[in-house]
C-alpha cells in the first residue's frame, strides 16, 4: 500500500481541491497550475491570483492572501523538511525577479502557503529557534508565521474543520473516519458532473482501496459504484470516438470512388454538414 500512494499523482487532486474549497470566491481568483520559473526545470506548485487587490478574500486558507499567492503542496505520504521550506522561499524569491522589468512583481503582493497532511514539528521548531520567527495557530489546522517579508502559512490539511474545508481534508492515504468518507459522498453525489470533485473523489478511492475494501462495508460499495460509473463513461467515450473515426474512414473512402455527399451522410447516418466536415479534414 505504501509503494502505491507514493506513485498516485496526488497535485491534480490538491489543485482540485483549492479550487473546491475557495469556490464561494472563485470569480475573485485565479489559478495557475505548476508554474514555471525561468528556463530551468522549476516549478511552483500552485498560484492563486486575485484578480482585484482590494478584495479581502474570507476564506480561512485564504486570509492572508494578496495578490500573488504561491502554494508548495506535500502529498500524504510524504512531510514537509526544514529544506523544503527553503526551497519554497526560494521559488517565492525567484518568482519575484522574474519578469521582464525590474520590481514588476513587489514582495510585498507575494505570499506563501505549504499544505501538508502532518503537523511538521520539526520545522516549526527550526523556524522559531534558528530564524526567531513567531508561529501563530490562527484557526484550526492554519499556522501564520510572523518575522518575515514575505506572509507565510502552513496549512495542515488533517486539522482543518470538516465544514469550511471537507475537500481539502479528504486528501489522505489514511482516511478511516467514517463521517469524512459519508459526508465527502454525500457532497460528491451533488457536484458528480463536476470533473474537480470527480479528480478527487478518484485518488482519494485508489489510495484507500484497503481501508474501504472491508468486508460489508457500505461505503465500499458506493465507492466501487463510482468507480465503475466513472470506468463505464470513459469505455463509452472511448467506443464513440471509435465509431466516429470508422464513419469518418468510411465517408472519405465512398467520397473517393464518387459517392455524392448526401448518399455518404445516409449511409453514416451523419449531416450533410458533418460530411463536409470530414472530407474537409480528412487531411489533417
Amino acid at each position: 500500500m505504501k509503494n502505491r500512494t507514493n506513485i498516485l499523482q496526488w497535485h491534480p487532486a490538491f489543485f482540485a481541491g483549492i479550487q473546491v474549497d475557495l469556490d464561494a470566491e472563485n470569480s475573485e481568483l485565479s489559478y495557475v497550475n505548476e508554474h514555471q520559473l525561468g528556463t530551468k526545470p522549476k516549478q511552483i506548485d500552485i498560484i492563486v491570483l486575485k484578480k482585484n487587490d482590494n478584495y479581502q478574500i474570507r476564506k480561512n486558507i485564504g486570509r492572508i492572501f494578496r495578490k500573488y499567492n504561491i502554494i508548495e503542496y506535500k502529498s500524504p505520504s510524504d512531510y514537509l523538511s526544514i529544506d523544503d521550506f527553503y526551497n519554497g522561499y526560494a521559488y517565492a524569491c525567484l518568482y519575484k525577479i522574474d519578469t521582464v522589468t525590474v520590481d514588476e512583481r513587489k514582495i510585498r503582493d507575494i505570499t506563501l502557503t505549504f499544505a501538508t497532511t502532518r503537523y511538521p514539528q520539526k520545522l516549526i521548531k527550526h523556524l522559531e529557534w534558528v530564524q526567531r520567527y513567531k508561529i501563530r495557530n490562527v484557526s484550526p489546522g492554519i499556522y501564520y508565521i510572523y518575522g518575515d517579508i514575505i506572509p507565510i502559512q502552513i496549512v495542515v490539511l488533517s486539522q482543518l474543520p470538516l465544514d469550511e474545508n471537507l475537500w481539502l481534508r479528504v486528501l489522505s492515504n489514511k482516511l478511516d473516519d467514517p463521517e469524512i468518507i459519508e459526508r465527502m459522498l454525500q457532497e460528491y453525489e451533488q457536484h458528480k458532473d463536476n470533473p474537480l470533485y470527480s479528480s478527487i473523489v478518484e485518488i482519494v478511492a485508489q489510495a484507500n482501496q484497503l481501508l474501504f475494501r472491508k468486508e460489508g462495508s457500505t461505503m465500499s460499495e458506493t465507492l466501487e459504484a463510482i468507480i465503475n460509473e466513472k470506468l463505464d463513461a470513459r469505455e463509452k467515450r472511448g467506443h464513440d470516438q471509435g465509431v466516429l473515426d470508422t464513419c469518418r474512414e468510411l465517408a472519405c473512402n465512398m467520397y473517393g470512388i464518387g459517392m455524392p455527399v448526401e448518399q455518404i451522410a445516409l449511409v453514416t447516418n451523419a449531416s450533410i454538414e458533418t460530411v463536409n466536415e470530414w472530407l474537409n479534414n480528412k487531411g489533417a
